[in-house]
């Protein structure tokens, strides 16, 4: 029988949210606790419960030799899964292609830009680096964009939170690092930004500036507390390019980028690339249509893109 009631807010009943203790991390559940709030008042009880991941205890390695961006999700989902807590809030692009079947999604707020950007001294573009830029990336696909776009930087292997990585820059460590704009914006550091990398230039990596407020996929009061979370616009941007990553059975052990973008006509168009190491091979494929068919226009992106031969570039990097 389903309990037609309005889920509780009452202090007695408190909501717990599952986060990485990243600065970021910790930005992006405070975010969410206080949109609850404004949403469903101070009678609204919220805890955090901060969870040291493998991801954060191995910074000595990059994430695809010691198992990918899954690493930032499982001790968090594991926390859900016992029912120490309620929510997990993630960025969306940490998570694996499929996830525990007990688990859902249950609201996507507002894209942050999707963009990559440059940190660096100022006036650096990507494409204009003198030969022998050190530019720092801890993510094969910017790696091997950087390679394509720009052959005669030396890209250098990059672990750390996004506060790290810019401090690297500061301290001379490095030249530049390229990292996802959504982290700088949200710390308050879009200023340090030299360059936002243009998606057409750069493709994103799939669903980079979307949170995830994942929970269990029973608990009927958590998931309508966080519907009013949920944006309309985002929501199927997220399906499209989660599809293709599905498709091509991918994680971060692979150079994919995905981004899909609503057109002025209402329509959605799917954007899919795989790069090899070093900026080749190159394959890009992209498809249009309705909103409703996101997922579908993502898988359909990720099959042209294996028509092509990209299957042989994801064998290589697995």
């Amino acid at each position: 029988m389903t309990d037609s009631r309005e889920p509780s807010v009452s202090s007695d009943v408190p909501l717990r949210i599952a986060t990485r203790g990243s600065e970021l991390a910790l930005w992006q559940a405070h975010w969410v606790r206080d949109a609850l709030r404004r949403v469903h008042g101070d009678a609204l009880h919220v805890e955090l419960v901060v969870v040291t991941t493998d991801g954060d205890r191995i910074q000595d390695r990059p994430l695809h030799e010691i198992g990918g961006k899954g690493l930032f999700v499982k001790a968090i989902e594991d926390r859900l899964l016992a029912g120490e807590a309620e929510l997990a809030v993630h960025s969306m692009k940490d998570l694996p292609a499929t996830m525990h079947d007990a688990l859902v999604i249950a609201a996507t707020p507002a894209r942050e830009d999707p963009r990559d950007a440059l940190v660096g001294p100022p006036g650096y573009a990507l494409a204009t680096l003198p030969a022998g830029t050190r530019v720092g990336t801890g993510s094969l696909r910017r790696a091997a964009m950087v390679a394509r776009i720009n052959p005669g930087a030396v890209v250098v292997p990059l672990r750390g939170n996004v506060p790290t990585r810019v401090g690297k820059v500061d301290r001379g460590e490095l030249d530049a690092v390229v990292l996802a704009g959504a982290g700088l914006r949200r710390l308050g550091l879009a200023a340090r930004v030299t360059e936002w990398i243009d998606a057409e230039l750069m493709c994103p990596a799939p669903t980079q500036g979307i949170l995830a407020l994942q929970c269990r996929k029973h608990d009927a009061r958590t998931a309508a507390l966080l519907a009013p979370l949920s944006d309309a616009q985002t929501a199927p941007r997220a399906a499209a390019e989660r599809a293709l990553l599905q498709r091509l059975q991918a994680g971060c052990t692979v150079p994919v980028g995905a981004h899909a973008q609503w057109l002025d006509d209402g329509t959605l168009r799917v954007t899919g690339i795989v790069v090899g190491e070093g900026g080749e091979p190159f394959f890009r494929a992209e498809r249009r249509g309705p909103g409703e068919s996101a997922a579908a226009l993502g898988a359909a992106v990720a099959d042209a893109l294996l028509g092509m031969g990209a299957d042989a570039v994801l064998a290589a990097a697995r």
